[in-house]
């Protein structure tokens, strides 16, 4: 049996939208540090026993601050600097921001018990959910501000053939919206793939399957021959490869390129007390599911995996790290 906490509707004004090359929709990693961050003070409030591990996200409406001033390309709204004393305008970092509103499953790796085992569940429940409350308002999700949420719902899974059941009902009521999905796997299934038919084939151009759009010319009916530059065609987009779905580029983690430096070693660095190391950002595959086809909540839940230089975030039940091999096949990293 698990146990589980529902943060219904969580209003975030001024989101991070651009994560690495992506944009759009914050990182995995953004909802993993703010369930992290909630673990920390639950334990400062009520013990070291009251631990948060992975996190499923379902989003059920994003407003990106942006506009197109003409054709396809996206242009983000930004907001005017204040002038430099000599009348100039002051330089600054480009920045995407967007209103989103979420619905967070977070695991939980305790029970209610823990809190305090002389009070009844009943109480230790309403005090559980009131100090979630609480301090999850008072945190920032992403780099937004959290302006309300609706509701925090304890939840548990049943063990058997129940537990399929209990999960569509309790994901029935995140509907309208779409769950995140780490398909690092259909990655790694699609590269094995051409790796077998050409042994040079190269990750990124894999990566570039599933997120670029790809069509393709095909001669109307009654051309057996046609001649090029001549015959009618019609192009038609082409279906992503190895499975249908609604499939996006994620910023998943960091992989170290460089050894690990002694604190204070390098200069400018942030912190002079903690091993330096440069890296770079890895990116893999998701996929938005509608709550209602989850089948286990386990299947879309997110979690750390880190190792050495890799740190990295991934479905709970995908094989992101097989052994922590020499030469990763299922997610993508490049300098950018």
């Amino acid at each position: 049996m698990s146990q589980y906490l529902l943060l219904k509707n969580i209003e975030v004004e001024n989101a991070n939208a651009i994560n690495g090359m992506t944009w759009g929709f914050p990182a995995p990693a953004h909802f993993l540090g703010f369930t992290h961050a909630l673990s920390r003070k639950l334990q400062q409030k009520l013990g070291s026993s009251m631990t948060l591990q992975g996190v499923a996200i379902v989003c059920h409406w994003h407003q990106v601050h942006g506009y197109k001033p003409g054709g396809y390309e996206t242009t983000f709204a930004l907001t005017r600097n204040p002038l430099t004393k000599e009348g100039n305008t002051a330089p600054f970092n480009e920045e995407g921001r967007m209103h989103m509103r979420v619905s967070l499953v977070i695991e939980c790796d305790f029970e209610l018990g823990d809190i305090n085992p002389e009070m009844p569940k009943e109480e230790n429940l309403e005090q559980l959910i009131s100090l979630v409350s609480d301090l999850a308002q008072n945190q920032r999700l992403a780099g937004g501000t959290i302006t309300s949420l609706d509701k925090v719902i304890w939840f548990q899974t049943t063990e058997g053939a129940d537990n399929e059941r209990s999960t569509r009902r309790f994901m029935r009521q995140l509907l309208p919206g779409f769950v995140l999905q780490d398909r690092s796997d259909v990655l790694a299934e699609h590269h094995n793939n051409r790796t077998s038919e050409n042994s040079d084939a190269e990750m990124l151009d894999t990566f570039l399957d599933f997120v670029t759009l790809k069509s393709k010319a095909f001669p109307e009916d009654g051309e057996e021959q046609p001649t090029p530059h001549e015959s009618k065609a019609e192009w038609q987009l082409l279906p992503k490869p190895i499975a249908k779905g609604w499939f996006v580029p994620l910023a998943i983690g960091y992989q170290g390129i460089s050894d690990l430096y002694e604190p204070g070693s390098v200069q400018r660095s942030r912190d002079n007390e903690t091993p330096f190391r440069f890296v770079e950002s890895a990116y893999g595959i998701g996929q938005w599911l509608s709550p209602h086809r989850v089948k286990d909540i386990e299947e879309v839940l997110w979690t750390y995996r880190h190792k050495d230089d890799r740190y990295l975030c991934s479905g709970k039940q995908v094989d992101l790290m097989p052994e922590f091999e020499e030469e990763p096949k299922n997610f993508i990293n490049f300098d950018l």
